[in-house]
């Protein structure tokens, strides 16, 4: 083969290369103009005011395309699929309680993103604001409004594996006081003193005593519920395979995501709620499976996305392991019933 050759060639391969790069790209930009455009048959979404005060309304991350994509929105708590109004906050992760909400944003840079969580008022107006190490994943607030919790994924990007590391942080809105880590926290694993390398937390759900959380511990391939003190700094496991727990209203129960044997790898997961007093575990009635933090909508019924056409959709099922599932909203996620005491 000639030098010419070898040039011509070389040149026709960059040529490709540089075709691909440019098709990749106009892709992605035609991609990203798409979801700045309403899709026909999406829910009615109109700009207004949201507030976390109001009784009786569901506020959401919304995921339907158009201009008001990842905005938080209401609706009516007795009418989930009915129109929309927008706040114009953007938030990938959020949840509220008593007025205050805790909204994780991605701040979009030349390189890279990166990631904060915003403390909002009633009014989504922001009161305080801390750097988040890693891509948001779950965000909770105290009933009394006192406190927000907030997991991130600082090391791989799925709880269906093993090979990821999570940051959970706490703050008091009150005051600011912040605790960067649960590791940092006392653990007491079958009555004895713990340590070890591996410790995972996510997952924070709260009591409204304002001292008492429930949250997922990871370690040695082993998930567990433990009861934390915010006063003692400690956490004391209580149960076996509980991830994303979920505190009932009345206090007396936990939904959770449990493992499975023999589903996916990447999909082992089925609801489940436990009994506090008991250590009974419940089968829900929804039968794929759920990778989220579920939010109880009352003393009685639970809620929790799963992936739908454009992002996620909301789903209710009877807590007591009863009926069936059923779809309530289209395009959202990250609800929160405001208004309601459920905290």
């Amino acid at each position: 083969m000639t030098l010419r050759s070898r040039i011509l060639i070389l040149a026709a391969a960059l040529a490709v290369l540089a075709a691909i790069a440019l098709a990749s790209v106009l892709h992605a930009s035609a991609r990203a103009e798409l979801r700045d455009h309403t899709r026909a048959g999406g829910p009615e979404i109109t700009p207004g005011t949201v507030t976390l005060t109001t009784p009786g309304r569901m506020v959401f991350r919304n995921m339907a395309w158009g201009p008001h994509r990842d905005e938080l929105t209401t609706t009516p708590s007795s009418d989930p699929a009915g129109p929309r109004t927008a706040s114009g906050v953007k938030c990938l992760r959020f949840y509220a309680a008593s007025g205050t909400g805790v909204c994780l944003q991605a701040v979009h840079g030349p390189v890279s993103d990166t990631y904060r969580a915003l403390i909002l008022d009633a009014h989504l107006k922001e009161r305080a604001r801390y750097d988040v190490p890693g891509i948001p994943s779950r965000a909770r607030v105290s009933p009394t409004g006192h406190y927000a919790a907030w997991t991130a994924f600082v090391g791989g990007d799925s709880y269906a594996g093993t090979n990821f590391s999570t940051r959970t942080a706490i703050v008091d809105t009150r005051t600011g006081t912040y605790i960067a880590s649960l590791e940092a926290f006392h653990i007491r694993k079958d009555g004895r003193a713990y340590r070890s390398a591996d410790v995972n937390f996510w997952g924070v759900t709260f009591a409204p005593d304002d001292t008492t959380f429930y949250a997922t511990l990871a370690t040695k391939g082993s998930t567990y519920l433990v009861r934390g003190d915010l006063r003692t700094r400690t956490v004391t496991t209580l149960h076996q395979n509980v991830e994303c727990p979920s505190l009932s209203p009345d206090g007396t129960r936990i939904a959770y995501k449990k493992r499975v044997r023999g589903l996916p790898k990447d999909a082992p997961w089925h609801l489940y709620v436990l009994d506090l007093r008991t250590m009974r575990e419940t089968p829900l009635a929804e039968t794929r499976s759920v990778d989220d933090q579920a939010v109880w909508k009352d003393t009685h019924t639970v809620v929790y996305a799963l992936p739908g056409d454009y992002g996620a959709d909301l789903y209710e099922v009877p807590a007591d392991g009863t009926g069936s599932s059923r779809r309530i909203s289209v395009s959202a996620v990250s609800p929160a019933y405001v208004g309601s005491g459920v905290g």
